[in-house]
Parts: C-alpha cells; sequence; structure tokens
C-alpha cells in the first residue's frame, strides 16, 4: 500500500486548497504599473527587496534549465493576487510565505492566488520551481553562445528567464546559484560567494553589493577564463572571456582600469563592487551595460570591421551605463534618453580627448540631424512607443547622439564648470535609486542657480530641435517624412 506521510498530506490538502481558491477567483488578468513604452511591464502593490535565483544548467543550451526563484518583497497595497511578469517557461509550483499557492498566466503574466490575501505592509516571499527556457525567438533573455549562454535582458526580457517585476523602477539586491558541469566556469553579476563540487557538478553563487534593475542582470556560462586585475583604488576588475581567445584580447582588456579612472574624473567614483567585460561569442548586433559586467560580442575586438578609436568609445559608453542607467536607473522608459545620451556622450567626449575626433564637429552633425530623428521617433524625453513586433526599436537615434546633444547644448546653457557639477550631483544624489527627467531638470536649475524648465522643455519635449546656445550658424537639415510605427 503508498503511505503518504503526515506532512505530504498537509502539503497536498493546502495546494487542493488553494487550487480551490483559486478557482472561485475572477480570471487573471496580466497587469503593469502603465509605463507610457510598455504598459503591461510591472506590477502594482508590491516593493521587491530581493532576488535568489537557483539555476541548474543541464549541459546544453539547447535544453531548459531547472529554476528555483525566491523573491522577498513587501506589500504596498492589500493584494488578492500577486502578478509577476515571466514568460518561456513551465512553472511547477508556487509558495507564498511558505504556503502553496495558485498559480496561473495571462499573456505574459503569471497571476499567483495566495489562500489568504496579503495586507498591505507585508513581508512577502514568493517561491516559484519553474524551467527557464533558452530556446525561442531572438528577442532578448538567454542568448545562446557555442559554448554555453549568457544574458540580454533590455529592455523587458528579463522575465524570460525568471519570474520578477521586471521594470527598472523597481530595484533589487540580487543572489544567483548556478549549478553547471564542472568544466564550465559561471560569472554573474556582483562578486563571488562560497562554490562546491559535487558529482561533477559545481555551484557558483554570486551576489549584488548594490540593487539592480532587473534587465542588467548577467549570468554567463561557459568555456571561460576569468581575468583578474586592479583598477583605480584597489576596485577588482574582472574580464570574462573565451578561454582560446585570452591572449588576443589582452590589449583590450588592459584598457579598462585607465577607462575607469578617466570616468571617475567626470562624473565622480565608481559605484559598484566590481567591473569587467563579458566577451560573448555572439552576433546580438549590440553591446550591453549589464551590472558591474558589461556584455560585447568577440567580433568588436577580433575582426578588422571597426578602428581601434570606435572600439574604445564603446567600451567607454557602456563603462559610463554604469553611472547612467545602472546606478542611477531610469524611473519609466521614457527617461531612456538620461541612459543612452549620457552614455553617448561620455563614448564623444572620449573620442574627443583620446583620438582627436572632435566633440563639436559631432554634435553639429547629430544637430544638423536632429529634426529628422524627432519626426520619426519623437522627442528624446517622450519617445514613440516600439514598433510592433520590435520592442527594441525603442534605441532609435534620438536617444544616443539626439540626447547628447540635449547635454552638450546644456553645457553651452550653464558652462562647463556647473555642467560638471551637476553630473556628480546626479550620480550622488541619485545613486541606487531610479530617477525621472523632471528630477534631472530640477537638479540642473538648482545647481545652475535659475530655471532651466524652458530649456528642457524645448529639448526634450519639442517637435523641433531649439537653437543651439553659442552656435546660431547651426542649421537642420529638412526633416524626412515621419514613418508610422
Amino acid at each position: 500500500m503508498l503511505h503518504i506521510s503526515r506532512r505530504s498530506r498537509a502539503v497536498l490538502l493546502a495546494t487542493a486548497s488553494a487550487a480551490l481558491v483559486a478557482a472561485t477567483l475572477p480570471a487573471p488578468v496580466p497587469l503593469g504599473i502603465g509605463d507610457p513604452l510598455f504598459p503591461h511591464l510591472g506590477n502594482p502593490g508590491y516593493d521587491v527587496l530581493s532576488y535568489d535565483i537557483g539555476l541548474t544548467y543541464p549541459g546544453s543550451n539547447n535544453e531548459p534549465l531547472e529554476a528555483v526563484t525566491r523573491i522577498d518583497a513587501r506589500t504596498t497595497a492589500p493584494l488578492r493576487h500577486i502578478n509577476l511578469d515571466f514568460a518561456r517557461g513551465t512553472v511547477h509550483s508556487v509558495e507564498v510565505n511558505g504556503e502553496p499557492a495558485g498559480f496561473a498566466t495571462a499573456d505574459e503574466d503569471l497571476v499567483v492566488t495566495p489562500h489568504h490575501a496579503v495586507g498591505a505592509g507585508s513581508p512577502l516571499r514568493i517561491t516559484v520551481q519553474h524551467t527557464s527556457d533558452p530556446r525561442g525567438t531572438a528577442d532578448g533573455g538567454w542568448i545562446r553562445t557555442p559554448d554555453g549562454l549568457a544574458m540580454a535582458n533590455q529592455a523587458d526580457a528579463a522575465h524570460r528567464v525568471f519570474p520578477c517585476n521586471d521594470h527598472p523602477s523597481d530595484k533589487a539586491f540580487f543572489t544567483f546559484r548556478v549549478t553547471a558541469p564542472r568544466k564550465l566556469t559561471v560569472v554573474a553579476n556582483g562578486l563571488p560567494g562560497p562554490r562546491a563540487t559535487r558529482a561533477g557538478r559545481t555551484t557558483w553563487t554570486y551576489r549584488t553589493r548594490h540593487p539592480m534593475a532587473t534587465e542588467l542582470a548577467q549570468v554567463s556560462i561557459g568555456d571561460s577564463a576569468v581575468i583578474h586585475r586592479a583598477g583605480p583604488h584597489g576596485l577588482p576588475v574582472r574580464d570574462v572571456v573565451p578561454v582560446a581567445d585570452r591572449k588576443k584580447l589582452e590589449p583590450w582588456l588592459r584598457k579598462t582600469p585607465a577607462q575607469l579612472a578617466w570616468m571617475e574624473s567626470k562624473a565622480g567614483p565608481y559605484p559598484f563592487e566590481t567591473y569587467g567585460v563579458l566577451i560573448a561569442d555572439t552576433d546580438t548586433g549590440f553591446e550591453l551595460e549589464t551590472q558591474t559586467l558589461s556584455l560585447f560580442e568577440r567580433r568588436m575586438f577580433t575582426g578588422d570591421s571597426f578602428p581601434e578609436w570606435y572600439v574604445d568609445s564603446v567600451m567607454v559608453h557602456e563603462l559610463a551605463h554604469q553611472w547612467f542607467g545602472d546606478s542611477v536607473s531610469p524611473h519609466s522608459w521614457s527617461d531612456l534618453w538620461l541612459n543612452e545620451g549620457h552614455a553617448t556622450w561620455y563614448e564623444a567626449l572620449y573620442a574627443d580627448e583620446h583620438d582627436g575626433r572632435p566633440l563639436a564637429t559631432r554634435m553639429r552633425d547629430a544637430y544638423r540631424q536632429s529634426d529628422g530623428w524627432r519626426a520619426a521617433g519623437g522627442p528624446p524625453a517622450a519617445p514613440r512607443p516600439p514598433v510592433a513586433g520590435q520592442k527594441i526599436s525603442i534605441f532609435r537615434p534620438v536617444v544616443y547622439d539626439g540626447s547628447a546633444l540635449v547635454l552638450y547644448a546644456l553645457r553651452q546653457e550653464i558652462g562647463a564648470a556647473a555642467f560638471s557639477a551637476l553630473e556628480h550631483s546626479w550620480v550622488s544624489r541619485y545613486r541606487d535609486r531610479s530617477a525621472t527627467s523632471a528630477d534631472f531638470a530640477a537638479l540642473a536649475s538648482r545647481v545652475a542657480g535659475r530655471d532651466l524648465s524652458g530649456f528642457f522643455q524645448g529639448w526634450l519635449y519639442g517637435k523641433k530641435t531649439p537653437p543651439m546656445p553659442g552656435h546660431p550658424d547651426w542649421r537642420s537639415a529638412v526633416p524626412p517624412r515621419a514613418h508610422k510605427g
């Protein structure tokens, strides 16, 4: 006769009870926090404090990983349902505060129904047993490499890897526990913790010391070399590269400490516990500022397609994001210009100071094109929504050079000394937080000692590019006809 223990019977009863409760409530629906560009991202009613993500890599990137995601949060409103963003995985079970809970899917939401409603201001621990599937369309999340996996979650794809509140306004601490065959190397955001090997498999642990947006999470699994060196003030710098390319890549890798020192001279102390580059053998078409470990394509460094000055400036672009976009995150995706405009600004400034490529020339060219960019994609702080089925289409020229142009105009308007003070104050005041375009405009006015609201209204929200301070001769080209998307 099959014997079921008392504990097992209790778990089965609780699970059945949770399912019964879920069945008697209205059908689950996807929610969101109303982001202008991604209205269904994020979820109301709670604030995530930390994620603890356990992943078991089977040894092949063509199979799902078994996973456990534990979320510690605090409710900000009474909750009968708890919505999480999650897609591309199978959910095995869910617990809320240690008790089995019902669950269902609605679009790209996992809707959890605890046995009892959770009151406002209450601690909330959600444990999801699930799979994480690296297969599927190339729309973000896991990216497969010849020897394993890496992540590319911007802007809305972290929930294709693990259940989460997938919006940069809800930053949290992260712990990763990744088990993989012992021959492989695992690296993730933050600093390493304990490592244990058993039966031919190694479990690696990494923890962040600063809160992080979900879109900046990174886990690399592969045949990798990890190269350590010291940065400014003894900062640990670790680079992760394919083993076969270690010597070939060293001339590029050793540039990072000097680039860090240069960025610190422009924006203040580096804001995190470690930095480095992850060079993956993949063809994504982009590089990505994953927190403490920026992702780059191998072809950036190993081919003859890109001149040295260009690669240097792209390395600085992703490094600058650690201050602008990672440490200070956008409060909504319409604030993306604060990320990309600043990273492009420092990319261009570095090329000006180190490679003789004048900043003013690049900005004059951007000014000529700016009206066309605004017509096609909207103004910097009010961009148009992404094209249907192309979510990364929010990364348009207007949020890169078009937004660096805003910063150039601001420096022209308030002077180089005030602009430098603003940059240092911005990353200090909003460190480890998210912030808005209005926050930046208000701080700029305080630093400058005068009201700049009119300046920012025109430069951030105007359909036409305002006149450039100090350059009355700069002219815009005739804009192309705006396309509908």
